[in-house]
């Protein structure tokens, strides 16, 4: 009979913790409504819809643009979801802060379950869509797909990493950042191939990090073409920088987290 040892313990201590914060985020979330889990789904959709009858005469030209679409708006969501909960996921959570000992950071990791969630069944339902009409990804496409997912989820806890902390001083932190995603609808080719766009200016389009990710994905998945390593080498090097930053700035401030809620 193995022994368990305290290493085990915490282990498992941790793991059932972090279960119980994405439960209880997702209970909280949707408790009291009828449709639940399918209100993060129909905010996305009900959006495509719209930029798909406003957009579709535009580009009809591009044979794949409503899976472009859809692909693109869903990850932007998860994006700006994930982020506009990450700035506050200490603050709302607060009154854990001083009751309870437990790694902080979880409070933080877990914020953006929700949101991924919905993602992962969108993106299920989109590649078992292309496999029925014929155009299903390669194995290797999905392996890749996969790896771009992880950078955005990277990068969104990264960010909330950092800015959690940070909003617990300033508070206008979460209204500053809504202003910024808003206009980094525009600025991520969601609505827009971005071919339509001169080269020269694609390189301050890629500083936004949505737009490496989603460019990547529809390459992968709707038009079967593989980024360049290069280009995966730069998605690589934005994630772990975001990441680090955020990393480095928790670390600095979440000591003081209990005294400046």
């Amino acid at each position: 009979m193995r022994i368990r040892t305290t290493e085990d313990i915490a282990r498992v201590d941790l793991l059932g913790l972090l279960w119980t914060l994405v439960r209880t985020d997702f209970k909280v979330r949707y408790h009291g409504t009828w449709m639940g889990f399918l209100w993060a789904l129909f905010k996305p959709l009900a959006m495509f819809l719209v930029l798909m009858t406003v957009f579709s005469f535009i580009f009809a030209q591009e044979r794949n643009y409503a899976f472009n679409l859809l692909l693109g708006l869903f990850l932007f969501d998860f994006f700006s979801e994930s982020t506009r909960v990450g700035v506050t996921s200490l603050a709302v959570k607060g009154y854990l802060l001083g009751k309870t000992r437990f790694p902080r950071w979880l409070l933080v990791v877990t914020s953006p379950s929700n949101a991924l969630m919905t993602l992962s069944v969108v993106c299920l339902t989109i590649v078992i869509a292309l496999s029925v009409t014929g155009r299903s990804p390669s194995l290797a496409a999905l392996g890749l797909f996969g790896l771009c997912l992880l950078a955005m989820i990277v990068i969104t806890i990264g960010f909330s990493l950092g800015s959690s902390v940070l909003f617990l001083r300033y508070r206008d932190l979460n209204q500053i950042w809504d202003v910024i995603v808003q206009a980094g609808f525009f600025v991520a080719p969601v609505v827009y191939p971005l071919g339509i766009i001169p080269e020269k200016y694609h390189f301050y389009l890629y500083i936004w990090p949505p737009t490496a990710v989603i460019q990547f994905s529809r390459q992968l998945l709707v038009e079967h073409h593989v980024p360049t390593l290069k280009a995966f080498s730069m998605l690589a090097g934005v994630t772990a920088t975001i990441f680090l930053s955020g990393l480095l700035l928790y670390r600095h401030y979440a000591p003081s987290a209990a005294e400046n809620l």
